[in-house]
């Protein structure tokens, strides 16, 4: 899912409005540097500071009367110490130091330096602005899912309400181009549906009477009518909604290290600063020169880039986990995936398509399309997912005229005009006297015999998934611990993990026996590993929730999936693991990149400021420009 950014009304107002400050500061600043004896000697006399006071003041309040207006109502409500108040006081500081210098009759300094610090300071709020809202747009592209209505059919008629209205059992009718508002069954109609809103999916998927549709997909082609299931509050869409209002409300570590630190850090470096203008003041008495570099060092200590960048790289790395069709509930989990080095799978749903297929056809003295004809006659009017593989493979109508005869646990027997067909398992064959070659191979076998004689047999097992074995190798590349549990036999459960490379495996697991296990593993593990159990969310949501992370696939549609799991791979395909796992990788590094990097340039700057070796310009770069070098590398992982 692709979603483009445009600048909001409120952003474009704010980019005319520095724009027009910064051609304004810039038009001054040129002029006072370049005119003879700078601005002040524009009108000679005791006030000859009046003139490019007004010049710059103009700017200042331009680009920060809303910086000053924020300080001010935060200081009212008790908000004192945040970096609307150190701005504040180092640019203010910066003009009553400078109209202090003019009126003593000393070269002006100070002006150009405010006017510049809140400049900067609001393109770096700008570029915040834009890139939290560019990720935001990720995730929020979600929100869009929501529908807005839904077309009730009462009565053959049909009327627009809320989808909040619609009860379970009820018809609803969508029309092309319209989003199903509701989870439900297709009642009449064929279509295709646009779900990679949904999955990231970008092929729509086709759905006729009888099928599955589920809310946030939008209707493609023609009108479909569809009865309800799940009210909108149990629907796919509001469970989607509201695990993405949430997922900023769980903070990773580095966040709360971040919120406490500058917390506790502001005021620190507003005694700091005071003490630092005040005691060399006092004892050398050039009080101009002591409060300069205090504000210089005010204005480099503001914690803008680690208290912008981190959130920032969080939230760019969930928004573009939303992109990859993956939902992260929380910045921690992000955190704590980058760690994971334990990934116990279920099988069934998981590692394999969870559908039995015809994997193997072996004859006997007969051709296997003749051995597959004979099987699915006798299977015809079979429900069982045995049979139902069988039809499917054969792929077309088998001949009628048979006489059915279902003999329980063993098979069926299919008669007609003197003609016996035998399917089913070996007790089958052996009962009926028929000489028959024994399959041991894991998966169901079912034998065929036609006249009393054994012609095949067919081995029906479920499907592994196709990137299954990709997956699970790249794990293991990651020198990754990988784990499969299963409820399968021994033998079934070590043909598929030896096929996929798995590294361990349990097998003849109940529900229960999962849970047991993972505690198990959970106890066993070191206290640095951190434990991922990915399943599909339905029978396994006690492990989901027990595991250090669970991961739950194809959560469409899956009410547990989305409850119980910390991440969930919309679509399903094991690749998403594996691209969050990298994800995850890329956020932390930026992460760790941003606060080394911040706080170095910053301790330096603060250093040299108190030192006097640098100016206010420099400070600004330690804090405007570090700020948006930071922000500008968070936005790398989109």
């Amino acid at each position: 899912m692709t979603v483009k950014y445009k600048l909001s009304k409120k952003q474009s107002r704010n980019l005319i409005r520095i724009l027009t400050a910064l051609a304004a500061f810039v038009a001054i600043f040129i002029a006072d540097k370049t005119y003879s004896g700078s601005l002040q000697s524009v009108f000679p006399g005791k006030a000859n500071w009046v003139f490019p006071f007004c010049l710059y003041l103009s700017v200042y309040l331009l680009i920060g009367y809303d910086v000053l207006w924020r300080a001010a109502r935060n200081i009212s409500r008790g908000q004192v110490f945040d970096e609307n108040f150190l701005m504040c006081i180092a640019t203010l500081g910066a003009f009553a130091l400078a109209i202090y210098r003019g009126v003593s009759g000393q070269q002006i300094e100070g002006f150009d330096e405010a006017c510049a610090v809140l400049l900067f300071y609001q393109i770096g709020e700008f570029f915040q602005d834009y890139a939290t809202g560019r990720s935001r747009k990720s995730i929020s592209g979600l929100m869009e899912l929501r529908p807005d209505y839904a077309n009730l059919i009462k009565e053959g008629k049909t009327e627009r309400v809320d989808p909040e209205e619609v009860c379970v059992g009820e018809l609803i009718m969508v029309n092309p181009g319209e989003k199903v508002p509701l989870d439900g069954v297709v009642v009449s109609g064929i279509s295709s549906l646009d779900t990679k809103a949904l999955t990231g999916e970008s092929l729509p998927r086709a759905v006729k009477e009888g099928d599955a549709v589920i809310s946030g997909s939008v209707n493609l082609e023609q009108q479909l009518t569809i009865k309800v299931e799940k009210e909108f509050y149990d629907s796919t869409v509001s469970k989607i909604l509201e695990l993405v209002e949430n997922a900023s409300a769980e903070k990773s570590k580095a966040e709360n290290f971040i919120t406490k630190f500058a917390k506790y850090y502001t005021p620190t470096v507003v005694i700091v600063a005071l003490m630092l203008a005040v005691i060399p003041g006092a004892v050398t008495g050039m009080w101009s020169e002591w409060v300069y570099r205090a504000l210089s060092f005010l204005v480099v200590s503001c914690p803008c880039a680690l208290v912008i960048s981190i959130p920032l790289s969080f939230f760019s790395g969930i928004g573009a986990a939303s992109n990859l069709g993956v939902l992260i509930k929380g910045s921690n989990y992000l955190e704590r995936f980058n760690k994971a080095d334990i990934f116990v799978f279920d099988k069934t749903g998981t590692l394999t398509k969870g559908n039995f297929a015809v994997s193997e056809i072996n004859t006997v003295g007969a051709e296997k399309a003749e051995v597959l004809r004979l099987a699915a006659i006798a299977e015809k009017d079979s429900s069982h997912p045995i049979a139902k593989s069988v039809m499917h493979e054969y792929g077309r109508e088998p001949e009628n005229g048979y006489t059915l005869t279902n003999i329980a646990g063993k098979g069926v027997k299919a008669e007609k005009k003197g003609e016996v067909i035998l399917c089913g398992n070996d007790k089958l064959m052996a009962e009926s006297g028929i000489d028959f070659v024994t399959e041991n191979r894991p998966g169901t076998v079912v034998y065929v015999a036609h006249n009393g004689v054994f012609v095949g047999s067919i081995l029906i097992s479920d499907e592994v998934k196709p990137e299954a074995k990709e997956v699970i190798a790249e794990l293991n590349s990651f020198g990754a611990k990988t784990v499969m549990l299963t409820g399968d036999n021994p033998e079934i459960a070590e043909t598929v993990a030896s096929e996929l490379g798995v590294k361990e495996y349990k097998a003849s697991l109940l529900p229960q026996n999962k849970v047991e296990e993972a505690e198990r593993m959970l106890v066993e593990k070191d206290a640095k590993d951190v434990l991922c159990f990915v399943g599909d969310g339905i029978n396994d949501a006690p492990v989901l929730m027990r595991s250090d992370i669970g991961i739950a696939m194809g959560g469409v549609g899956s009410d547990a999936a989305i409850e119980a799991a910390d991440i969930v791979l919309m679509h399903d395909d094991l690749r998403g693991l594996t691209k969050a796992k990298k994800l995850a990788r890329k956020t932390m590094r930026i992460v760790y990149q941003n606060i080394i990097f911040s706080v170095a340039v910053k301790v330096a700057i603060l250093i040299l400021s108190a030192l006097g070796i640098t100016n206010m310009w420099v400070a600004v770069f330690g804090d405007v420009g570090v700020a948006v070098i930071a922000i500008l590398n968070a936005l790398r992982i989109k």
